[in-house]
């Protein structure tokens, strides 16, 4: 049970208090419970989405979106805004890369890609909520916390300080993969939507982790926040698109 309070406490902003400091054991094994971090956020999406049905579908979309950023406390679009920057300003050099991205400032690079972000996750929660095709609202948040699991899984964390490298030394391997295993039957079982979002995570994963591996040779705590807004972004937008 602590380690999915663990995964909880970071991954959401809901008001979840640790009996005692984790040890790292306890929070490499937290890393197994981020999908299911996900599917409680989107089981709370679908009941926001019930509850805001016969509001206006534009309000109603803004408002999910609002409730998303919320319950997660921004934590991923910051990493989103850090990795944008760094990307840019590092013009190709992977210490400076790895340096702009400790800047808490963010430039006017993180605020166009953010805007972008926003409003295509908007535009696509629209047309999915016009449509009342609401597994995208789980099958998003769910994918885009698998990929951090397969990130830390199979990526070196470049930070030998930072959290990300206690996650990653410590994470049950075999484990892992059997989560990331019953994550993708679990899409499955949504017949093709579930079908469609896998395959969109599974590209967009692969794309972001061979940038990353190419500038920095591993992944960072905000370039593993972008990769996840990525994934969640990719799969609503896709889902609406095959509408």
């Amino acid at each position: 049970m602590l380690p999915l309070l663990i995964a909880l406490q970071f991954l959401t902003s809901l008001p979840i208090r640790l009996p005692a400091m984790p040890e790292p054991e306890q929070q490499g094994r937290s890393l197994l419970y981020y999908p299911v971090v996900g599917l409680l956020l989107g089981a709370l999406l679908c009941l926001a989405a019930f509850v805001l049905d016969g509001a206006p579908p534009l309000l109603q979309a803004a408002l999910l979106l609002t409730l998303w950023a919320a319950l997660t406390g921004g934590l991923h679009l910051d990493g989103l805004a850090d990795s944008a920057d760094a990307w840019l300003g590092g013009f190709g050099d992977r210490e400076r890369t790895l340096q702009i991205m400790k800047d808490p400032r963010s430039g006017p690079v993180a605020v166009v890609v953010l805007v972008l972000l926003l409003l295509l996750k908007l535009a696509a929660l629209l047309a999915l909520l016009q449509a009342q095709h609401y597994v995208a609202l789980l099958l998003a948040p769910l994918l885009g916390r698998a990929a951090l699991l397969a990130l830390f899984l199979g990526t070196p964390y470049v930070r030998p300080n930072g959290l990300g490298h206690a996650l990653a030394t410590n994470l049950p391997r075999t484990g892992a993969k059997g989560v990331l295993l019953l994550v993708a039957i679990g899409c499955l079982l949504f017949g093709s939507s579930g079908l469609i979002a896998l395959a969109l995570a599974v590209v967009t994963f692969l794309l972001a982790r061979r940038a990353m591996l190419r500038r920095l040779g591993g992944t960072t705590g905000d370039t593993a926040g972008a990769l996840l807004e990525l994934v969640e972004c990719a799969v609503l937008v896709g889902l609406a698109l095959q509408l």
